[in-house]
């Protein structure tokens, strides 16, 4: 089983108000990457949730999706990590690591992430998609690697694992460069909507 860890915890003070609330084709930039999640062959869903928690749990009804609260958010994006690493399944074979703000990663490239990881595994451990050679998002790590990412710190997600382990880690190209795009600041949430044709 591969376990989904959404992180979706931060203050966004870039922003300006939180982002994972930010309107998106009908609904929110959360919704579209959680439906995208439920319709993936992602295992379980675990969502970590910390600035304004209650607020945006409770716009959530789905049954399927497991709600963290880290209540150390602003100790950066490696706490929210632990606690949905703390959260998953302990039959799991792997985790994908998602953002909260990334609503064009499609189900498609995740389950061709999960399908590329079992096959690979044990010889490589982490999966990652590449459009046209740019490294994005998401990233799938095998449980080898759970103890490290228990001990990660500060704001650095995942990232410090897949720099400790670059022998082990497998691109798959993609066509889609939604893998590299995320939404930080109100120009770039601007630019994502007209993109989309919603503004």
């Amino acid at each position: 089983m591969i376990s989904a860890i959404v992180l979706a915890a931060g203050e966004s003070k870039r922003m300006g108000r939180p982002k994972q609330m930010l309107a998106w084709q009908g609904k929110t930039l959360l919704r579209q990457v959680l439906e995208n999640l439920i319709r993936s062959d992602a295992g379980e869903i675990i969502l970590v949730l910390g600035h304004e928690a209650e607020a945006i749990s409770k716009s959530l009804t789905e049954s399927q999706i497991k709600i963290v609260i880290n209540p150390d958010y602003k100790q950066g994006m490696a706490s929210s990590l632990r606690h949905g690493l703390l959260a998953m399944d302990p039959e799991s074979e792997a985790f994908l690591v998602l953002l909260a703000d990334q609503p064009d990663i499609g189900p498609e490239i995740m389950n061709r992430m999960i399908r590329e990881f079992k096959q690979a595994n044990p010889r490589r451990g982490i999966v990652r998609p590449v459009y046209r050679g740019l490294r994005g998002h998401p990233v799938l790590i095998g449980v080898r690697y759970l103890q490290e990412a228990l001990q990660l710190q500060g704001d650095v997600g995942a990232r410090q694992i897949l720099a400790n382990h670059p022998e082990d880690i497998l691109e798959i190209e993609v066509n889609q460069d939604g893998i590299l795009k995320d939404i930080d600041t109100p120009e770039a949430y601007r630019k994502y909507l007209k993109r989309a044709g919603t503004d």
